[in-house]
């Protein structure tokens, strides 16, 4: 018998909390750690369109990357969609837990996937965790075999990514060779990477001056999207789930969908 707490403990042996960043809510958000879980579903994002999947779905335990009660809150009530929809999975006795950055900077997280889709070697984090071990900490940055015409790239990301447009910014480049990325919205990042001399920084979104600071810092910025950026790992993870939980039935969730409506 699976239960909740032995879900827990993988994800505490492959996202170590450690990684997780002093301002963040991960962990088991909702949920008895004895209960048994039979099945699981994994997303992005805990909207009430997937918590109802969930439910119609009699899934036992939700994966999901953002966390719910990311803010303190003082009552959980029908008052508005987040307390609804709290209480609805309550009720219907399905866990919660939120991986966030310990997924994004784990060894085989999110930005270390990210990496290697877009064919970078030498992959390093561009914060290590540790002045002692550079191997361990948040985004990643890594080098292409070959400089690559900047287009030519821009069109990889573009591709590898399924996204339909992207938005760029700083530094005009001619070919790109070092490249650093960091999913989400990371647009903080920025500094490391230019300090790391890299040509490319790849995050989700960013704010209206980073655009600025990216011109300051001579490096080009790539805003590939949030969602784009993010999900793609949440089907990984189901399927990394699968074969380390054979007797538990892992689904990532079909409710969910890009929030953005893309206009080209």
């Amino acid at each position: 018998m699976t239960t909740v707490a032995d879900i827990v403990a993988y994800f505490d042996e492959q996202t170590p909390s450690v990684l997780a960043e002093p301002w963040d809510n991960v962990g088991l958000l909702i949920g008895r750690a004895t209960n048994e879980v039979k099945s699981i579903l994994t997303c992005l994002t805990l909207t009430p369109d997937v918590a109802r999947e969930a439910i119609d779905r009699e899934v036992d335990f939700i994966v999901s990357h953002h966390p719910i009660l990311f803010r303190p809150v003082q009552k959980i009530t029908t008052a508005n969609a987040e307390g609804e929809m709290i209480l609805d999975l309550i009720e219907a006795g399905i866990a919660v837990f939120s991986p966030h950055t310990r997924y994004d900077s784990a060894p085989l997280g999110i930005n270390q996937q990210l990496a290697e889709l877009l064919g970078l070697t030498n992959i390093q984090p561009l914060r290590p965790l540790t002045e002692d071990d550079a191997t361990i900490g948040s985004g990643r940055y890594g080098r292409l075999p070959a400089a690559m015409p900047f287009d030519e790239f821009v069109d990889r990301v573009k591709t590898e990514l399924h996204i339909p447009a992207l938005s760029l910014a700083g530094a005009k480049k001619e070919a790109i060779s070092t490249v650093a990325i960091a999913c989400g919205s990371a647009g903080e990042f920025l500094k490391d990477a230019a300090r790391a001399g890299c040509d490319l920084f790849i995050t989700g979104e960013a704010r209206f001056h980073t655009a600025f600071e990216a011109i300051e810092l001579d490096i080009a910025l790539l805003l590939a999207g949030h969602y784009q950026t993010e999900r793609p790992a949440m089907e990984n993870l189901a399927q990394r789930l699968k074969t380390a939980l054979p007797d538990v039935n892992v689904l990532a969730s079909n409710a969910e969908t890009d929030p953005f409506d893309w206009r080209l």
